[in-house]
């Protein structure tokens, strides 16, 4: 029970990583706030995950939708200890036919989401007065490009270098408060849902992604939500402003294409 008597807010917890790492969380002993823009899929899992478990609307894109909630949390619970940023939208294609909309939503909610989170967490998180953690949810997309994610590439990359300087504003203002991100590969969640409508099937969708990645194999979401479970708890109380893999060593290096 690593969380017992902790408070967790996961956006993005309807479905994928969140709604993996809201279930882990409750697992651990946490109260948990699921939260997501689909409040009736949040209810959902709430309501599978039982009494350790709270729905709550929220539009990661909207300032007031987040002080919103928090002053519920702060309300219900009078203290935060993990904010998981995990809500996330992408789209795939040239980047030279990527829309401003498409960009912008992107941005928005990857990215803006983000900012906002951690901004108003922060000092609920001081009040709580003991190890508190952000845990924001990249990808190796947020450390190298990607020819056809390049909005989605850029929006992590944000996520990145915000997650770095949340470090740093903590260490100066609120010491009790860590940041770091988690940067996973491929992740088989509904996220690929749209990804997976391009090829004859699921499996040779999941099989291409596996080939690039040396373990041989895709992430599911509770690779990631074990991840975060961790940098949740004080185990990792002198991690802060890590960037954080969970990619089967597909950034370690180059593949084999010098010898036979």
């Amino acid at each position: 029970m690593e969380m017992e008597g902790r408070v967790a807010f996961i956006t993005g917890a309807a479905s994928g990583i969140g709604k993996a790492t809201a279930f882990t969380c409750a697992r651990e002993g946490a109260s948990v706030l699921v939260a997501d823009v689909n409040i009736d899929a949040a209810k959902k899992v709430a309501a599978d995950i039982g009494k350790a478990a709270r729905p709550i609307a929220l539009d990661v894109t909207s300032e007031a939708s987040w002080t919103d909630a928090f002053a519920e949390v702060d309300k219900t619970y009078a203290r935060l200890h993990t904010l998981v940023n995990c809500a996330g939208v992408g789209v795939a294609g040239n980047f030279e036919e990527t829309t401003l909309a498409d960009w912008q939503t992107i941005m928005d909610v990857n990215l803006t989401g983000v900012f906002l989170g951690c901004k108003h967490a922060i000092a609920l998180m001081r009040k709580t007065g003991t190890d508190a953690s952000i845990v924001n949810i990249s990808s190796i997309a947020g450390l190298v490009g990607g020819e056809d994610i390049a909005a989605y590439s850029a929006s992590k990359g944000g996520v990145t270098m915000l997650t770095k300087s949340v470090a740093l504003h903590c260490g100066r203002h609120a010491q009790n408060v860590r940041c770091n991100s988690v940067h996973p590969t491929y992740v088989n969640s509904e996220m690929l849902d749209s990804v997976a409508a391009q090829f004859p099937s699921r499996e040779d969708m999941l099989k291409g992604m596996a080939d690039l990645v040396p373990l041989g194999k895709v992430a599911e979401p509770q690779d990631i939500a074990d991840m975060i479970l961790f940098l949740s708890t004080e185990k990792a109380r002198m991690i802060s402003g890590a960037q954080m893999l969970v990619d089967g060593a597909q950034l370690a290096g180059l593949p084999a294409k010098h010898s036979v």
